[in-house]
């Protein structure tokens, strides 16, 4: 029995992840909308930290480096230093598929047709102006809340 019990709680510590999801500008424009969803995603995980952000050029672009020599880079840029942000440091099992199925795939238009019950179909807008962003995966979080909240973020928010 003890080897039982060891491996479930081994399995329930390797399940447990951090994730960063983005509230953006969009979304913010209408506080009722920010309260909705904060208290949609306090309901299902452990909010680690939250940091309300304005964003220059140079950070979003830094940001989303990735994207750097896309068609949509520059209005991604655009759109993300066109008001505030906020950071959400998110803690659980699973976190990071969690927050991105509740967060549903990134155009809005088909979200709405394929999965209402999406923040992307309730909220989003357009493609780039979907209200939502979230790491998809460990190693991505681990770069992104670093971004956000300093080195050695991911870690320090499992112990928390």
């Amino acid at each position: 029995m003890r080897a039982c019990t060891l491996r479930y709680f081994s399995h329930k510590q390797h399940a447990l992840e951090s994730t960063l999801a983005i509230l953006k500008p969009d979304l913010l424009a209408d506080p009722r909308q920010v309260t909705q969803v904060e208290n949609e995603i306090q309901r299902r995980f452990r909010v680690s930290q939250r940091k309300q952000v304005f964003w220059a050029t140079k950070e979003a672009e830094e940001f989303y480096q990735e994207h750097h020599g896309k068609l949509f880079f520059n209005r991604l840029v655009g759109y993300m230093t066109s008001g505030p942000l906020i950071a959400l440091a998110l803690t659980g099992p699973h976190v990071i598929s969690e927050w991105r199925l509740l967060m549903g795939q990134t155009r809005p238009p088909q979200m709405r047709v394929l999965k209402p019950e999406t923040l992307r179909a309730k909220f989003g807008l357009t493609d780039t102006r979907n209200s939502f962003h979230g790491s998809d995966s460990v190693a991505s979080a681990r770069r992104e809340l670093d971004f956000f909240f300093g080195s050695g973020s991911y870690d320090r928010f499992l112990k928390a």
